[in-house]
């Protein structure tokens, strides 16, 4: 079932996508927190440290995925609101040719060098080899994971939130009972959380595949719109790889980081490991408003409603800042019963949990900031300006390296707590102007166009008639420079 999110009321729009997405983010992360809470209570702190020690790593490169599928959705966006069906299945059957191919050298690039990463990350020799095990493991599941974020972009740019969901719901009960039995029953430890998580997320991508092939006609090809078309995976290659190398980008900075949190010890690590979890589970409801504004802008460019881009952004921006109160205080309250849920009763964890507590509530503090940042970037990228999410992302970058270089080996895990708020706001003083300036752009061009429209149509078209067929549909004229109106020759399409 696709959705126009091109009529009505910008804010409800939003969050009628945005609820289900956060659904399905909030399972997939239960993949994340099964693994660190069933790792932390049964194999002790030192595992949990070596799942959180890949973290920034898995960052860096399941972001990356991630990231280039995001880009893929956008071009199926704007053609699915511009009504070019055909055109949006050609787009389709590129991304999957491009994810297929992306799918292939990563796992293989990946495979070779993590032992050479963990190394020159300076991972603690105690949890050395666990973290190896788990990383490697994920990696070997970069197509599951191509697969799975391919298939949910290209739906929800489609209007459809919700299909995704239901089969995330499904992996996650996969998850935990493949946790349980690869952990505590055939004794695999740390592999048996990553290969749990792997397997989970194949079930997931695979269902949502067979799906999404019988129930959504819109997306059966033909031959000819099954053909590799170079300009098509070009066009996708310009919005996907930016997006995947802003994650990738921002990810240095936390492998750099995380570099600096190894050089503390084991302890905190692990309180690291813990509060990132709890981290990424707060970050829910502001990633679906990201990802229900990319679909929005993208919807709207397409269809050339421009008045719609800045009505969706504030109605976002408001809805993130009130959750980010919420959140915070949230964390005030319960951050140490939450802390708890990643550790093991039996250990004295006291340290442990005070240290993830002033963690999650220093981030929590700055999160209308961070919900600028996912609101302000994923709206951007969605009006099609994907290289400028990668200006956003080494600004990120360059205030988690500063911090790491300068600051934790002065002030220690304090310096860490800051490094993540310091981020986001060096990116939104990039992000918040960029945003004005996308939107005011694409307004010009769509005024000039529609100028250099009226002026060929009064000259070429003798016809009050015809000019009036040309006159009633501008909302194509920004989509291409050179379209040209209709003459009374046959052999020239109406726009």
């Amino acid at each position: 079932m696709t959705k126009d999110l091109t009529v009505g009321s910008p804010l409800k729009l939003i969050l009628g996508f945005a609820l289900p997405t956060l659904f399905g983010l909030l399972f997939q992360q239960m993949y994340n927190m099964v693994d660190a809470m069933i790792v932390g209570r049964l194999l002790g702190a030192n595992a949990l440290a070596a799942v959180g020690s890949t973290g920034s790593i898995s960052f860096l490169i399941i972001g990356f995925c991630t990231g280039v599928c995001s880009g893929f959705a956008i071009p199926v966006a704007r053609e699915m609101g511009a009504g070019e069906h055909s055109k949006m299945r050609r787009y389709v059957a590129n991304a999957a040719y491009l994810s297929a191919a992306f799918a292939l050298v990563m796992t293989v690039a990946t495979g070779l060098a993590c032992r050479a990463i963990l190394t020159a990350m300076d991972t603690p020799a105690d949890i050395f080899a666990d973290a190896w095990r788990y990383i490697f493991i994920v990696f070997m599941g970069i197509p599951a994971t191509y697969l799975y974020n391919l298939l949910a972009g290209v739906l929800r740019s489609l209007g459809d939130s919700r299909t995704p969901v239901y089969f995330l719901a499904l992996s996650s009960v996969l998850n935990i009972a493949l946790d349980l039995a690869f952990i505590l029953w055939s004794g695999l430890g740390v592999a048996g959380a990553a290969l749990a998580t792997v397997l989970s997320q194949a079930v997931s991508g695979l269902a949502c595949l067979a799906y999404a092939g019988r129930r959504f006609p819109i997306l059966r090809l033909s031959r000819a719109e099954r053909r590799a078309d170079k300009k098509l995976c070009r066009d996708l290659c310009v919005m996907g790889v930016p997006m995947g190398l802003q994650f990738s980008i921002t990810a240095v900075g936390s492998i750099i980081l995380q570099t600096a949190v190894n050089g503390l010890g084991s302890l905190y690590v692990a309180a690291q490991a813990a509060g990132a979890k709890l981290q990424n589970l707060l970050y829910c409801p502001l990633d679906a408003l990201g990802a229900a504004m990319a679909t929005y802008c993208g919807q709207n460019v397409g269809a050339g409603k421009l008045d719609r881009l800045g009505k969706g952004v504030r109605a976002s921006v408001a809805v993130g800042c009130a959750y980010a109160l919420v959140s915070f205080a949230a964390m005030m309250a319960f951050a140490p019963g939450c802390a708890a849920w990643f550790t093991d009763p039996g250990e004295d964890t006291a340290q442990l949990i005070a240290l993830v507590s002033r963690f999650i509530r220093t981030l929590t503090a700055f999160f209308p900031a961070l919900a600028l940042v996912v609101i302000l970037r994923m709206s951007i990228q969605g009006m099609g300006y994907s290289v400028l999410a990668i200006l956003s992302g080494a600004m990120e970058m360059i205030a988690r390296m500063s911090v790491s270089w300068l600051l934790v080996p002065a002030f220690g895990f304090s310096a860490v707590c800051f490094a993540s708020p310091s981020a986001w706001m060096c990116a939104d003083l990039f992000l918040i102007p960029a945003c004005v300036v996308c939107i005011r752009r694409l307004r010009r061009h769509q005024e000039r166009y529609r100028r250099s429209a009226q002026h060929q149509a009064e000259h070429e078209l003798p016809h009050i008639h015809d000019r009036a067929r040309w006159y009633a549909d501008p909302t194509q004229l920004h989509r291409h420079r050179d379209r040209r109106p209709a003459s009374v020759h046959p052999h020239r399409r109406i726009a």
